[in-house]
């Protein structure tokens, strides 16, 4: 895979990444399917296959990291600044993990979550893909720019698409605050473990939110940069 990577960034140094964001996309699409099966369809067959595809297609996108990082050159002539392209990687990559780390956390027991509660979840779900939408926007967007003139029109449509992001992942935060306070308001009906348990998946989920948002603030640095 080496040489096919290194050929691509000759082209391109946002050729590889885009395969890595393929991956991380393909992770982010499985996340709403996981909360449907986890709080709705409660089937553990369903359950255990989504949460499989998770971890097959988050290490299909560690294979690609890892590759790009072996494979980006040190020397060639690129755009942009080879660690900010690094830096960039990570953060794409961190939105896979974290998604990783939710379903993990889905799977450690069957949760009993009230009707009124589960609504609040779906709507920070959706509230995190809407960030990830913009994040994913914004890259499509990127590697076109890279290889052509950087007119001002592009460049304003990019940077617009970050803040649109940016704006995005602070009504995730207070969805995250809404879920959180809906939680502990059935702290006398629920058990104590799915509470727990339940918080942390709070915290991670809005970690997606949180690194999609900064790579969305990646893109915009090597934009200034470039």
């Amino acid at each position: 895979m080496s040489n096919l990577f290194f050929d691509l960034f000759k082209k391109s140094p946002f050729g590889p990444l885009h395969e890595h964001m393929v991956k991380v996309r393909e992770c982010v699409a499985l996340l709403r399917p996981l909360f449907e099966a986890v709080l709705v369809d409660k089937d553990p067959t369903k359950i255990d296959e989504i949460v499989k595809n998770i971890s097959k297609t988050e290490h299909q996108a560690d294979e690609i990291k890892n590759e790009i990082r072996q494979t980006l050159p040190g020397n060639l002539f690129l755009p942009v600044n080879r660690e900010d392209l690094l830096g960039y990687l990570k953060t794409q990559d961190d939105i896979a993990d974290s998604i990783e780390d939710v379903s993990v956390l889905m799977t450690l027991k069957t949760f009993e979550v009230p009707d009124e509660l589960a609504a609040e979840i779906f709507k920070f779900v959706d509230k995190v893909l809407n960030v990830f939408d913009f994040c994913d926007e914004a890259e499509a967007e990127f590697e076109t720019l890279v290889t052509s003139a950087f007119g001002e029109a592009e460049r304003h449509r990019l940077l617009s698409l970050v803040q649109k992001a940016e704006h995005a992942e602070w009504e995730a935060d207070k969805a995250q605050m809404a879920a959180a306070k809906k939680l502990f308001s059935f702290e006398d009906e629920m058990k104590a473990t799915d509470i727990f348990l339940l918080f942390r998946v709070f915290g991670e989920l809005g970690g997606v939110a949180n690194h999609a948002e900064k790579t969305g603030d990646r893109l915009r640095r090597l934009l200034i940069k470039s």
